[in-house]
Formats: structure tokens, C-alpha cells, sequence
């Protein structure tokens, strides 16, 4: 099945607002509907292709048949940029600007390496297209003549070794059928991003995913053991132990690189016994300051739960920790945060380590609110997306954006960005509603992640995008790092040139025109062009 062409997901999911919801959005922030009717995919009439019949043969004589390049309009459409807000803003309005010109789906490998040795030959750039979930734009290279690798073919479980715990997986490969797959053996991956249950193993590695359990199960770039790439100049293949200090370590060079080195085809990762036990309850802070000091004392001494996360008060107030009470507000006695923690692993480990955390959080002025609000967090724990597009069609401005940074800047990286915000879109008409989270936790820091609601205004892109800046230099003034999960796209790119600094970039450069010398993988993405 593939996800729907102008939003998230599986269609069937997609629901409308409540009127209770639709009804508060317009007394607090003024949104009313748009006007412009919603163009279905019928209504997109999309150029013709410029690829030539050359290069189209030299395409499916590398992917084994005409019948994995596709160039209807249809599949182009579905391949046009990611699922970020603008993305879904753009296309709704029928702007295709950044369509490919063909989707190529290869096989294995060899396929691969054989579409870059054509790609080259007939000036194409090429964007690796797994989930096609991203949300930094990620899909949208500055070159107008490229082809989508769509790697859905590539999903198959290569290996699995039950004595070291790894598997080697192909990067098509979506997550829950890579939980199915690896449940077969009684594994687990461990990693339940929101973006869970579409995007592929091989964007989570080009992205350095993070997901929802990251606490118990690490990130994804910590689960990795092994990769292989594909490159216009051939292939590069990393991870023959579990460490080595043979040299720097090549797989930190791929984990991140988002298409612009390389298409990884395949992907040796870490994998644990199937928990026994799962458990998600809730626990109360008077204030976000008295949250961030019971998550920071557990992430440091622990005992560390598999899930912790905590809301601030206005996340809380909304209902947004639970996606399914959303306009519900809070019940007599709920103020303040909302934290989350959940217990995965055996069933003495699990109650030991809850049992501990108790003390921990009832000691930083936690008080605990049972179960009922984990286990509805579980349940809705996908549903943000789908909630994002409903409130798209009512005419409000919904957005993500996230960052990390040492705990002791964690307090004022929180405010800055919030104040860029608020006051940028405040001075454009549109005043937000600003909540905030905490979603992953080090010993050494932890990621905040915020969402952002507003009415759209007159132009909604170019609303978002000085806000969008706004917060970007507010990160980086305030010793935040531009992306914790996201990715850096082309949204980001601008500003991780300046995190990374001038001699860091210029040495990425050089990796870059070592392996792909025409500059034909995802142009613009990660790195300015030429």
C-alpha cells in the first residue's frame, strides 16, 4: 500500500477534527477554513518527462525490465518531496515543481550501482526514496532532471545470526515488517520512531533515527553494526566486529549522509530478545524545571525506563501526550506536566526497574497517575501525523521542529526557541500555540521537541518560513544542535554548514566528490552544491 499522495498514512486511518477541537482552534487562534477547494490527484497535470528513450532503456536494462521505471504521473507525484508541512502545503495546491522524472525501482545492489553507472552517463541525479517520510526535505535535490530510486524491492531480512544478535537487513524494508520478520525469531529491533510504521530501515540509517524507546533501545545510529553502500565510483562495506580501532570508523561517515555519498543497500544491526513484558504509565510535575530534573536524574543514575518522556504545560493542558484526548483538557488536579515511562524486558527486570524509578521521580516531586495515561500514549503513539493533516483541512498551520543540547542548556534552549516562535509568527498575524516535550534522553543531555499551531494566514509557506529560521538561529544561539532525528534536508543545511564549520564542511566536500564525482546524488541535500 503506499501512503496517501497529500498527507500521512493509510487513508483509512485519516479522521476529522472534532467539532469541540475545530471550535477551540477558532476561539484561540482565529483559524477558520481555507476557501480554496482540496485538488484531488486527478486534478494535477504534471509535464511531460524529459528523460530521453536513451537514458529510459539504459534505466530498465538496469533494473531487469521496463516494468520497474515508471514514468506515469501518478507515481511521480507520489514520489514529489516528503510529508513536512510545506510539502503536504505545496502539493495540496498543485505544485510539483520538484517532481521526478522517472521512479526506478532496483532489486539488490548490484541493480543500484548499475542505475548510478546510468544515471551518470545521461546527466541524471538520483534521490534514494524509501518511506518517502521526510520532513527537512530531504526529497526535493536543486536539480530539476533526477529519477527516485524507489528501494521497495529491497526488503528482505538477509541474515540472521541468533548467537552474536545481528541481523542484516535491506534497506526498503519498513519497520513493521521488519518487526515481523525478526519476531519470527524471537527478536526485536527496538526502534518505534513516530514515523514508525512507513518510513524504511535505510532512511533510518541515512537519517540517524531515534525512536520512541531510545531510553532502553538506544538510537538507531547505536544499533547499527554494518553497512553497505553503493556509490558512482563502487562500493564501500563497513562492520567486520562489533568495535574496532582500525582506523576512523567509515559507518559514522554513512550513518547521517541522507543520499548525498551514497544508496545504502543493506544494513547489519543489533537486535534483542522479544520483551516479555510491556508497561507505560504516568507520572505528574507541577512544572516542566521539576520534569527535566526527575528525567535528568534517571537518565544519569538511573534506573533508566525503555520510554521516558515528559510534556510541558502547555502540551500537557491540551492534550497533545495523549493524542487521543486532545480538546478533552485536563481534569481537576491534572495541572502541570505529563510525564511518561514505560518498561520493557523480562518481568522481574521490569518491575525491579519500575519499582526504582518510582522512588527517583516521587523524590523530584512526581506523583503518579497510573496507568491509564501510558497505556493511552502507546495506543496513540503513531496517530501525530494523522492529527497534523486534520488540522491542515480545518485551515490551521500545524509543524514539527526538534533539537538536543547538554542539560544544563536544556532551560534556556527551551525558551529561546519558543520565543522565536511565538514572536515571529505574532508580528505576521498568526499568534501560536507553542508546546514542547522532551522525547530522549543521555546521561549528558536530552532532545527538545516542539509543535507549533496556528492559523495559516494569507500564504502559509511563506508564513512558516521566517518562523522557521527564527527558530533555527535561536538553536544555535543557544548551544542546541540543528537536528537531534530530523535530519538536516535542505531545510536545516544552511545552518548545520555553520554548526559544522567551514573546515568540517570543506572535509565532507571532499568525501563527496571522491564518491560521487558529477555531484549526482541528492543534490543540495545535506550539503550546498558547487
Amino acid at each position: 500500500m503506499d501512503m496517501l499522495w497529500n498527507g500521512w498514512g493509510d487513508p483509512a486511518k485519516a479522521a476529522p477534527l472534532p467539532d469541540s477541537v475545530t471550535g477551540l482552534l477558532r476561539d484561540l487562534l482565529g483559524v477558520t477554513p481555507r476557501s480554496t477547494p482540496a485538488l484531488g490527484l486527478e486534478d494535477i497535470r504534471l509535464p511531460a518527462p524529459t528523460v530521453g528513450p536513451a537514458a529510459l532503456k539504459a534505466l530498465a536494462a538496469a533494473v531487469g525490465g521496463e516494468e520497474h521505471v515508471r514514468t506515469d504521473a501518478e507515481s511521480r507525484i507520489r514520489h514529489t518531496r516528503g510529508k513536512s508541512t510545506p510539502d503536504l502545503l505545496r502539493i495540496r495546491e498543485g505544485d510539483v515543481a520538484d517532481v521526478p522524472q522517472a521512479v526506478v525501482l532496483p532489486a539488490g545492489h548490484d541493480e543500484v550501482l548499475a542505475v548510478l553507472r546510468a544515471c551518470a552517463a545521461h546527466g541524471l541525479a538520483v534521490v534514494p526514496f524509501g518511506g518517502g517520510t521526510s520532513v527537512v526535505g530531504g526529497l526535493a535535490p536543486q536539480r530539476s532532471a533526477f529519477v527516485a530510486l524507489d528501494l521497495r524491492r529491497m526488503n528482505g531480512l538477509l541474515d540472521l545470526d541468533p548467537v552474536s544478535r545481528t541481523a542484516v537487513l535491506q534497506p526498503g524494508l519498513r519497520a513493521p515488517e521488519a518487526e515481523a520478520l525478526l519476531a519470527g525469531h524471537g527478536f526485536t529491533l527496538g526502534h518505534f520512531p513516530q514515523s514508525f510504521e512507513w518510513a524504511t530501515i535505510g532512511g533510518f540509517a541515512a537519517a540517524r533515527s531515534s525512536g520512541q524507546a531510545s531510553a532502553g533501545y538506544g538510537r538507531f545510529d547505536e544499533m547499527v553494526l554494518g553497512l553497505t553502500l553503493a556509490t558512482p565510483e563502487g562500493t564501500i562495506e563497513t562492520g567486520r566486529a562489533p568495535r574496532s580501532a582500525a582506523g576512523p570508523d567509515l559507518r559514522q561517515l554513512i550513518l547521517g549522509s541522507e543520499g548525498a555519498f551514497g544508496v545504502i543497500t543493506s544494513v547489519t544491526v543489533r537486535i534483542r530478545p522479544l520483551p516479555e513484558t510491556r508497561l507505560y504509565e504516568g507520572w505528574r510535575f507541577g512544572s516542566f524545571e521539576e520534569g527535566v530534573t526527575a528525567l535528568r536524574r534517571l537518565a544519569q543514575d538511573g534506573p533508566r525506563p525503555t520510554v521516558l518522556r515528559l510534556s510541558d504545560e502547555t502540551e500537557t493542558l491540551i492534550g497533545l501526550a495523549q493524542p487521543d484526548a486532545i480538546g478533552a483538557g485536563s481534569a481537576p488536579g491534572d495541572a502541570g506536566c505529563l510525564a511518561i515511562t514505560g518498561y520493557e524486558g523480562t518481568a522481574e527486570d521490569t518491575a525491579h526497574r519500575r519499582e526504582r524509578a518510582a522512588a527517583v521521580l516521587t523524590d523530584c516531586g512526581g506523583t503518579p497517575a497510573g496507568a491509564e495515561p501510558g497505556e493511552r500514549w502507546a495506543h496513540g503513539r503513531y496517530s501525530a501525523p494523522y492529527l497534523r493533516d486534520a488540522l491542515l483541512d480545518v485551515g490551521a498551520f500545524a509543524e514539527t521542529l526538534e533539537t538536543a543540547a547538554f542539560w544544563s542548556r536544556v532551560p534556556g534552549l527551551y525558551t529561546a526557541v519558543r520565543t522565536a516562535l511565538t514572536d515571529t509568527l505574532t508580528r505576521a498575524g498568526t499568534p501560536p500555540l507553542v508546546m514542547c516535550h522532551i522525547s530522549h534522553v543521555y546521561e549528558n543531555g536530552a532532545s527538545l521537541y516542539f509543535t507549533v499551531v496556528s492559523a495559516q494566514g494569507e500564504d502559509p509557506v511563506a508564513h512558516w518560513t521566517p518562523a522557521k529560521h527564527a527558530a533555527n538561529e535561536a538553536v544555535l544561539a543557544a548551544g542546541g544542535t540543528i537536528s537531534h532525528h530530523h535530519g538536516v534536508g535542505t531545510d536545516h543545511r544552511d545552518w548545520y554548514v555553520r554548526e559544522a564549520g567551514p573546515l568540517g564542511v570543506s572535509a565532507l566536500r571532499a568525501v563527496k566528490r571522491r564518491l560521487d564525482p558529477e555531484g549526482l546524488l541528492n543534490p543540495g541535500v545535506l550539503l550546498p552544491t558547487d
